[in-house]
């Protein structure tokens, strides 16, 4: 990279370390620390939450598939879209948890379910959340030693000093820099700011990849890259593509209703809305929050399958296959494919443009991973085994030595495991070991009075033991022939199966009114009036807005309505007269080319409404939390079955 992109690249760091400074005075309690003392609004929440999901490694998982399956997982997608919309506008399971006040989902299962399954799904949620989070660091590393070119190793008066762990000691010392700093204040403020960045950026590169490339010459290139069954423009034609097929969609179809909030890589944001009318508009506008990194994940690929297989680009691509033979490990090669032909392809400025994004994708996923599974481990395992609270100040003593404590597990995983599959299974199996019994114990705690103790307990063991018996598998026998994504959904219909078999034959019921703080339980909170007439019925009446409402609020309620739906649509009638009569390769490019268009216009209008809304929501968190000093009893230990500060201790 040139001096101007390093410049770009070194500028960014030292701007959020200023923002970190500044905010740190705000972070004075546990509940500032953990939650932001729920202050957040439904932009700031829903920019900062989809940043910390970005991800650096998110990006170059998707690049792996898109590689590898060219357009077609982007219409297999569209089949998610009914799941989102419903999820999002009923505001399944994150309007009830915000109703409970928890600020960890250990929290609330103790609420529901009490302290030994607390600690039971915290210590599960803590060792399938640290596997998961264990590559990221190797992964980001390798990333940023390939683009920017860097060497294998440094001499420092005589010693040789690999580059890869140094790179990343660096990017894991900046993560934990603003976690330790503010907390969940510091890590959703500066999220924010990289989000509105990595948008404004990333639409730039994407007008910069489509005048690179001529139509025809991309429509021919594709078509000659899939034989019969392969195909990387026709959905319909591609059966036989391993892996990110229509199954891997189905699966996720199902989970995104089963596993709702269940993973707790951002745990926090599922807290920190400042009133659960907030969180669930959060949801909604997160329909719209993809509008730009769903699309540069399809057209980096493309563009480099074009760079490899194209004729317009030669020079490049053979620079770039020079670089990608050095590259040992098969599968880290097809992870930093796309990568490095874009650090071919990029020029001066935008190179270093793009390093940034990839930077503040790492930071922003990075330090919200480490503060999750760092305060899981304390507020779930530690705080709830020792049987009484701890005061404010060793509380945060003990959050931060926690999440030190991950980012070292992080690096020596990273240092030492050697990856054996696609990045995106490797999640699916990693997150089986929690995901596949935790779905069972949310929906059926806070959606029916009938759930147990004991079918939680069930269903948690049932999906740890498949979960656990797929990572051992998988990691001795890299051709076992189920992947991650199959292992997963065998976790995920055994546990839900075995929660309801264990909990009806109970015949046990549980004051799910008092736990939601409906009715009169709302005077148990510090603001009654974000509780009360909040019920409503798990029905098709849940998708119409409620009184809680105002007029723009049901403007874009009924907007994501409309433009999820007729996408859906689209969706269903082409598949249907495709399996009458298969469409041709043209047709789809058509296809193609205006999903693509589309999906530009709602790029750029989405970015200028969200830093507009997040501007906003940014200077009235500030303002709460300079009015509002935090209760020092919210500290997320439950007492006598209620959250502390609502207890008669904190009254």
């Amino acid at each position: 990279m040139s001096l101007l992109d390093w410049t770009i690249l070194g500028t960014f760091p030292v701007v959020l370390i200023v923002v970190a400074l500044l905010l740190r005075k705000y972070t004075t309690s546990v509940a500032e620390f953990l939650s932001a003392n729920r202050s957040a609004g439904r932009y700031l929440l829903t920019m900062a939450e989809g940043a910390s999901g970005t991800g650096a490694i998110n990006l170059i998982a998707y690049f792996e598939m898109y590689f590898l399956a060219g357009f077609v997982p982007a219409f297999w997608h569209l089949m998610l879209l009914p799941a989102a919309l419903i999820i999002s506008t009923t505001g399944w399971v994150i309007y009830r948890y915000r109703q409970t006040r928890a600020m960890t989902l250990g929290q609330f299962f103790e609420l529901r379910y009490g302290r030994r399954f607390r600690i039971f799904a915290g210590m599960l949620a803590f060792t399938s959340g640290i596997i998961n989070y264990g590559i990221f660091p190797a992964v980001t590393a390798r990333f940023f030693i390939y683009f920017c070119g860097l060497p294998e190793g440094i001499s420092v008066e005589g010693f040789a000093i690999p580059t890869f762990p140094v790179v990343m000691i660096v990017l894991l010392s900046l993560a934990l820099a603003f976690t330790l700093s503010g907390g969940q204040i510091v890590i959703m403020v500066t999220d924010f700011i990289q989000a509105q960045f990595i948008n404004i950026v990333l639409v730039v590169v994407l007008i910069y990849l489509v005048l690179q490339f001529n139509l025809i010459d991309v429509k021919q290139t594709m078509q000659s890259l899939g034989p019969s069954g392969e195909s990387k423009i026709n959905p319909f034609d591609a059966g036989e593509v391993k892996h990110f097929n229509a199954f891997f969609f189905m699966v996720n179809l199902f989970g995104a209703f089963y596993w709702t909030m269940a993973w707790q890589g951002g745990q926090a944001y599922n807290a920190s809305a400042r009133s659960p009318h907030e969180a669930r508009m959060g949801k909604v506008l997160a329909q719209w929050r993809t509008a730009v990194t769903s699309l540069l994940p399809i057209f980096l690929p493309i563009a480099a399958l074009m760079v490899l297989h194209g004729t317009s680009h030669q020079a490049e691509a053979e620079s770039a296959r020079a670089a990608l033979e050095t590259i040992t490990n098969g599968q880290v090669r097809e992870q930093l494919t796309t990568p490095v032909i874009m650090r071919e392809l990029l020029p001066v400025g935008l190179l270093g443009l793009f390093a940034t994004v990839m930077f503040a994708s790492a930071i922003s996923t990075d330090n919200t991973y480490l503060h999750s599974w760092g305060s899981i481990l304390i507020q779930d395992v530690i705080v709830p085994l020792r049987g009484k609270p701890l005061s404010p100040k060793v509380h945060l003593i003990a959050l931060r030595l926690s999440i030190c404590g991950v980012a070292i597990f992080a690096f020596f995983f990273s240092l030492f495991f050697q990856q054996t599959q696609y990045i995106l299974l490797f999640f699916s199996l990693t997150g089986a070991l929690f995901l596949g019994g935790a779905g069972a114990a949310i929906i059926g705690g806070l959606y029916t009075r009938r759930g147990t103790t004991a079918g939680a307990f069930a269903s948690m063991i049932t999906g740890a033991i498949i979960g656990c018996g797929g990572i051992i598998t998988k990691q001795v026998n890299p051709d076992f022939p189920f992947d991650g994504q199959q292992m997963l959904f065998a976790a995920m219909v055994t546990s839900l199966s075995i929660y309801f078999i264990v909990s009806l034959a109970q015949r046990k019921h549980f004051n799910l009114d008092r736990m939601l703080h409906r009715g009169e339980y709302a005077e148990l909170t510090p603001h009654p009036e974000n509780y009360r007439n909040t019920k409503f019925k798990l029905n098709w009446a849940a998708l119409r807005p409620g009184k809680d409402f105002n007029i723009r609020d049901r403007v874009v309620f009924y907007l994501t309505i409309a433009w999820s739906m007729s996408l859906f649509s689209a969706f269903v009638i082409i598949s249907i007269m495709n399996i009458h009569e298969r469409w041709s390769d043209d047709w789809w490019f058509s296809y193609w080319k205006i999903y693509l268009g589309i999906g530009m216009l709602k790029a750029v209008v989405v970015t200028i409404w969200f830093l507009i809304g997040g501007t906003i929501n940014l200077r009235q968190m500030l303002a709460i939390l300079r009015s509002t000093k935090a209760n020092p009893l919210d500290d997320g230990t439950v007492s006598d079955g209620l959250n502390r500060d609502e207890s008669p201790e904190g009254k």
